[in-house]
């Protein structure tokens, strides 16, 4: 009997010894001024989170963070996400938070709900008043990581019929964050019950998503450019 415990403890104690816990969160960014940045919370993140770590291989908590903008907190997620329909606001210490989060090695990826891109501008002006957004080209290596997207970020709602377009703000030659507009990526990895869309549409939305984690993540600016 002992021989038979022995052996299973040093059974629990190996498969304790090689799992791997994940290696980091990523988490849902929480801002003041009315918008409503749990606009995606339930499933948006997890599904992203799930695809990552299925088809890139990652090892990422599967527990989705929140995290507020001024908080210090931020700093224990290399990468937040930020959504919403309306207003947002920053402020003076929540601006230096979210810089000194950035220009340290954090990325923030913006993905317009619709109705958010009036108010998200000026206030990543008050975090980089030195940088504006620039779009950015096809060859760039975020479209170009595991999927390939030749005409850049893929279409999931159409709001206003507006072809999409992927703004990147650049801190020093890293790219810091990234904001996906007339797009909807947070929408595209909702699970289909919430808005019903297409799997081709959520496939190419959750594709998009990967390839935004691992060029942050893993490397990708690396990428060659196709």
């Amino acid at each position: 009997m002992i021989k038979k415990l022995s052996i299973i403890l040093a059974a629990v104690i190996i498969v304790i010894g090689f799992t791997i816990p994940p290696t980091y969160k990523i988490a849902v960014l929480k801002y003041n001024g009315g918008g409503d940045w749990y606009a995606n919370l339930e499933t948006s993140v997890p599904n992203l989170i799930k695809f990552c770590n299925e088809n890139l291989k990652t090892n990422i908590n599967p527990e989705q963070g929140t995290v507020d903008a001024g908080s210090p907190d931020i700093f224990n997620y290399p990468f937040v996400h930020v959504t919403g329909h309306g207003n947002v606001v920053f402020s003076a210490q929540e601006a230096e938070n979210l810089r000194n989060y950035m220009i340290g090695g954090g990325f923030l990826h913006i993905s317009d709900n619709y109705g958010m891109d009036k108010f998200i501008r000026p206030q990543m002006k008050k975090i980089f008043p030195e940088l504006d957004f620039v779009e950015l080209p096809f060859s760039h290596a975020i479209y170009h990581q595991k999927f390939d997207f030749p005409n850049g970020l893929p279409k999931v709602h159409e709001h206003e019929g507006k072809a999409p377009q992927g703004f990147g703000l650049i801190y020093k030659g890293r790219l810091v964050c990234f904001y996906d507009f007339e797009c909807d990526l947070g929408d595209g990895w909702e699970s289909f019950e919430v808005h019903k869309d297409s799997q081709e549409a959520r496939q190419k939305a959750l594709k998009m998503g990967a390839n935004i984690i691992q060029y942050v993540l893993m490397g990708g600016e690396n990428v060659v450019k196709k």
